[in-house]
């Protein structure tokens, strides 16, 4: 049984955290709890601006990640 949620980083946080993805053992979890997981215990401040897609489609923070499910934070685009 997978117990795992694959979290994919792009543009700025995959510079910052040097990571392309991670792993979350948890079953489940709202999209609100994963970005203040993201932001508490892995210092990510830009998660809270940044667009959640869940399983290639744009989540809301009431949606609910679930174990197999790939999530994908997208930060806002900048530039001119």
């Amino acid at each position: 049984m997978i117990h795992m949620i694959n979290i994919l980083f792009f543009a700025q946080i995959q510079q910052e955290t040097g990571k392309e993805r991670i792993e979350l053992d948890t079953e489940e979890i709202t999209v609100k709890e994963l970005r203040e997981y993201l932001i508490n215990q892995l210092k990510i401040n830009q998660v809270s601006e940044s667009m959640v897609a869940v399983n290639e489609a744009y989540a809301l923070d009431t949606d609910i990640v679930r174990a197999g499910d790939t999530v994908a934070i997208i930060p806002p685009v900048s530039g001119g």
